[in-house]
């Protein structure tokens, strides 16, 4: 395999401490996901659960990381084994990730338990579990991979940040290349609007700016303090900000 193309785009760190009116659901989480109105994520105990009503319910499944978008709704097993939810239950789809994302254009992405970046197109993955899954190996080597409408965002082991443009649902791959990105960070979620948020490697939440189809790259990063003794997971959706505190518990933010 060719070793990942990276492009420098910014070199700086624009970061500014903005507070949020936030409100405490109740729960304790490790990671959370939301998109197309579903809010779901898995606690210490890789218990799954969704937010149904006013508060989150435990779902008969075990899962170590839970996505949901466009693409429907997956999640990972502690074997490491990609389920997708369909026709009522979740069945099992012909991969090891260890952690799965479903908010592109009906196209699902994740990452290998050695770091190997795959992705599906939208005809494969609407198929169903009974179809063939003709997995696409993208260069490079990330640890967290997350799409959105136009672009997808990861982060490699040593918290570097990297983007590929002109993601297409016929297209997984996009432009081929990751562009590095400014900004260190451990986790990142692209909105299905493509709003892009991350965790950096000290707990501070971090936004991008500027970001659009036309811009996908964005202009600079602006921070939030939502979690005072720091930030461990984050996920937006329908102009709802979703934080995890270091502590387990949950924010939301509008």
């Amino acid at each position: 395999m060719k070793a990942c193309q990276y492009v420098l785009l910014f070199n700086c760190l624009f970061l500014y401490a903005l507070a949020l009116e936030c409100e405490v659901i109740p729960g304790n989480l490790k990671q959370i996901d939301a998109g197309i109105g579903i809010l779901g994520g898995v606690n210490d105990d890789n218990e799954l659960f969704l937010f149904l009503g006013n508060h989150f319910r435990k779902i008969n499944a075990t899962m170590k990381h839970f996505t949901v978008g466009p693409a429907g709704e997956l999640g990972v097993n502690l074997s490491n084994t990609v389920l997708k939810f369909q026709s009522g239950q979740f069945s099992s789809i012909p991969v090891n990730f260890k952690q799965v994302d479903a908010g592109g254009d009906q196209i699902v992405v994740g990452v290998t338990p050695l770091n190997d970046v795959f992705c599906l197109n939208k005809d494969a993955n609407n198929v169903g579990p009974s179809g063939n899954f003709p997995w696409v190996q993208l260069s490079g080597k990330l640890k967290y991979y997350s799409c959105g409408p136009y672009s997808c965002w990861g982060v490699n082991s040593a918290g570097n940040t990297v983007i590929r443009r002109s993601i297409t649902g016929a297209s997984c791959g996009g432009s081929g290349i990751f562009e590095l990105i400014g900004g260190s960070l451990s986790m990142i979620e692209v909105a299905t609007d493509g709003n892009v948020f991350g965790i950096d490697l000290q707990g501070n939440l971090l936004q991008r700016t500027g970001v659009s189809a036309s811009n996908p790259i964005g202009s600079g990063w602006l921070g939030y303090l939502v979690c005072p003794d720091g930030h461990k997971h984050v996920t937006y959706d329908l102009g709802r900000l979703y934080v995890i505190c270091s502590d387990g518990s949950i924010r939301r933010c509008i």
